[in-house]
């Protein structure tokens, strides 16, 4: 590892103070912090399912399992996406090591033995961070995330930070808030301690 900002201490203290790491495809030197004006959340105690999606998971049910293929999830996660390469493959190798040190974590939505869907994040003090998601089967993306929003409540987290809202997300309850209003709520949810993720998870559905 070259680069001293992807090193586990230097983006858990990106973290801490409200950034967030994204990269582009072939940049060398320091990775890129960033913050967003306004800042997507969902709210762990707002957190709605769709009637759709209740449905769709009714109909094939996933089973949820927290870090059983960490490395996996967030390879899948990488790549082009619409916008440009973020997710890099220096990026991943970051969050792997974070991922090593406890400090990060994937939820995954399994059909069977196959890995259908997952999102990962950082989990610090009361904060996690949804950075993003895929999907190789219907609704796993979706599985994952309310499975996700099922372990975060369990485990008495306080701030479920997903940067920027989308069409999507908006429909599981995502809000966007204030720069100063996240800040507030991240200071608070930093001094959270709550119980570690708890794998395998429940059934999606």
């Amino acid at each position: 590892m070259d680069d001293p900002s992807l090193a586990p201490d230097a983006l858990l203290a990106a973290y801490a103070e409200g950034g967030f790491p994204m990269d582009e495809a072939g940049a060398r030197g320091a990775v890129g912090l960033y913050t967003c004006d306004p800042r997507g959340v969902i709210p762990i105690d707002g957190f709605r399912v769709p009637r759709s999606v209740a449905r769709a998971l009714r109909s094939r049910p996933y089973a949820i399992r927290v870090d059983a293929a960490f490395a996996e999830v967030a390879t899948a996660c990488a790549g082009p996406r619409l916008g440009g390469e973020w997710l890099t493959p220096r990026l991943v190798e970051a969050y792997v090591r974070l991922h090593r040190a406890g400090w990060a974590h994937s939820v995954e939505a399994w059909d069977g033995d196959g890995l259908a869907g997952g999102l990962f994040g950082v989990a610090l003090g009361g904060l996690f961070t949804s950075e993003t998601m895929f999907h190789r089967a219907p609704d796993a993306g979706s599985a994952a995330l309310v499975g996700a929003a099922r372990l975060l409540a369990d485990a008495g987290f306080a701030l479920w930070d997903i940067q920027m809202t989308s069409p999507h997300t908006r429909r599981f309850g995502a809000v966007a808030i204030p720069p100063e209003e996240y800040l507030r709520r991240l200071a608070a949810a930093l001094a959270v301690r709550p119980r570690p993720l708890a794998g395998p998870g429940p059934t999606a559905g």
